[in-house]
């Protein structure tokens, strides 16, 4: 008697950790480069995402989250995310037929890697690790937000600093409405939230 063996199904096997993580990496490359094409068709007031800090944050902390990785695999998501993402935008900026060199903002993504990927993981969590990745994602958004509308006002359009802000503002009052209810996390979220957003402003004006 034959025994038939079914295949897996796509769902089945996107539901194993290696495979989404491999999927992470796969999403990376393809977003990195797609972002370096979007300099150009973007609308001008949402152009300064595909050249922003948050931008790339969104990106790696959206896919992390998806990935439903634990702590200790998120941290190592997050990194790996950055350098991908850096490394597809430079391929497909060598295409377009320009010059892009990753390596300060690779440096920077290896440093804060870690840190997104457990920040986007802990966004499933409750308590006091819900409301310190909270702080943390928030506090990237707004931080760069009051730079954008700020320091570089003058060069660049108010319409997506604005809207990153505000995505800040909604993650932090969504994450206190939904998981953040004792009152020390809540105050951790959002004292952390204003925390993070100032040292992210100094953090790039010491940069430059």
């Amino acid at each position: 008697m034959t025994t038939v063996t079914r295949a897996p199904s796509a769902g089945a096997v996107l539901s194993r950790p290696l495979a989404r993580a491999f999927v992470v990496v796969l999403l990376s490359f393809v977003l990195g480069g797609l972002t370096s094409y979007a300099q150009g068709f973007l609308p001008d007031g949402f152009r300064s995402f595909a050249n922003s800090a948050s931008g790339w944050t969104v990106l790696t902390a959206a896919l992390v989250y998806w990935s439903r990785a634990r702590t200790g695999a998120a941290a190592a998501l997050g990194p790996v995310g950055f350098a991908v993402l850096l490394a597809g935008y430079s391929v497909a900026a060598q295409v377009r037929g320009y010059y892009y060199d990753p390596t300060l903002w690779i440096v920077l993504g290896v440093l804060a890697g870690p840190f997104v990927g457990m920040a986007a993981a802990w966004l499933r969590t409750e308590g006091i690790r819900a409301a310190l990745g909270t702080a943390l994602l928030a506090g990237i958004g707004v931080g760069e937000a009051v730079y954008g509308l700020t320091v570089i006002s003058e060069t660049t359009s108010p319409v997506y600093w604005t809207v990153i802000g505000l995505a800040g503002v909604a993650l932090l009052a969504g994450m206190l409405a939904r998981r953040i209810r004792e009152p020390l996390a809540a105050v951790a979220a959002v004292v952390g939230t204003l925390v993070l957003a100032a040292a992210f402003v100094t953090a790039y004006m010491s940069l430059g």
